[in-house]
């Protein structure tokens, strides 16, 4: 269905402003960048009472033990580090010559002998910290990598996200391109890295597995490439490692064993998109301001759930297509 006129002008009119906004802030230092982020956050937290509702929502969900006014605080730093990471994006011209000191890597040899063993990686990460500055830090360490990304309803937004990895030597794949089956192969072939964010309840291929003490409907893609390829499944995490916001990021990453050949391919792949949610999980606690919690992380409940546990599971895929060789 075409879009009608009066969107497309509205869309390129918001495009435009975008990009032009991003060019102004771009030429801030890092320091007032990050300061002004957090102003802009704070603000959200108060302006923004959707949003804030469905975080501290989520945060009832996965801390129950914790008081109302300590789950009230981490939305209110969640949101003050939404502003930050924004900003800091928009700033990196300012320090991106020395990524490679802002960004800590963890084990600092891991990615480099896991790309070695030339079957490729498969990387996968969440909405935790600041993911975009993780992609591009990993680049930056010389690992070839590409991203796994859903396209937005703004093709201009979408170039811009796009021209923004590609300039820290990261590719993007649309979910939505017909060709990006094809790219994964040669990812895969060419001994790169594909990364795969996994924290969201999506309408793509998956399983349930538990996150925060609760099933949650969880991607597979990253379980199901590993088997199929034999690649390695690394599990990486970045987060602020001082008490100030101009610290630097510590980027920690962690590689989740499985079995190349199981007898049981399903199992193994619920087996290990399990693990890797859990490690995700351990990220996500010790860090709990450094996560999206205004996203419905378990809106979908497996079919039969008590009705009292949640609405019913969605019509979604549940094919284990990609697990097949």
């Amino acid at each position: 269905m075409a879009v009608p006129l009066r969107k497309r002008i509205k869309r390129s009119v918001r495009s435009a402003l975008v990009r032009a906004l991003l060019w102004i802030l771009g030429l801030l230092p890092l320091g007032p960048a990050l300061a002004l982020g957090g102003l802009v956050g704070r603000a959200g937290y108060h302006l923004a009472r959707g949003t804030r509702r469905l975080a501290l929502r989520s945060l009832a969900v996965a801390f129950p033990e914790k008081p109302e006014a300590e789950r009230e605080a981490i939305a209110r730093a969640m949101f003050v580090h939404l502003g930050r990471t924004a900003l800091e994006l928009a700033a990196i011209r300012s320090y991106d010559a020395r990524l490679e000191t802002y960004v800590e890597l963890s084990p600092p040899g891991l990615l480099q002998e896991v790309i070695a063993r030339g079957r490729g990686m498969v990387f996968v990460t969440g909405h935790v910290g600041s993911w975009e500055l993780l992609a591009r830090r990993i680049a930056r360490a010389g690992i070839p990598n590409a991203v796994i990304a859903k396209a937005g309803g703004d093709a201009g937004l979408n170039r811009v996200a796009e021209r923004f990895r590609a300039a820290g030597g990261v590719t993007t794949l649309w979910r939505e391109n017909p060709d990006t089956g094809r790219a994964i192969i040669r990812t895969f072939r060419q001994g790169k890295a594909l990364g795969l964010l996994i924290d969201q309840d999506t309408k793509v291929q998956g399983v349930f597995v538990p996150f925060f003490g609760r099933l949650a409907y969880t991607p597979r893609a990253a379980a199901d490439l590993a088997i199929r390829f034999g690649a390695p499944v690394v599990v990486g995490t970045i987060r602020r490692r001082g008490p100030r916001a101009g610290d630097g990021h510590l980027l920690e990453c962690v590689e989740i064993p499985f079995a190349a050949d199981p007898p049981d391919r399903e199992a193994e792949a619920v087996r290990l998109t399990a693990a890797c949610s859990a490690a995700l999980e351990t990220a996500i606690r010790r860090n709990p301001a450094e996560w999206v919690w205004m996203h419905e992380r378990w809106k979908t409940r497996p079919e039969g759930e008590n009705q009292a546990d949640g609405p019913q599971a969605k019509a979604v895929p549940k094919s284990a297509e990609l697990s097949r060789g």
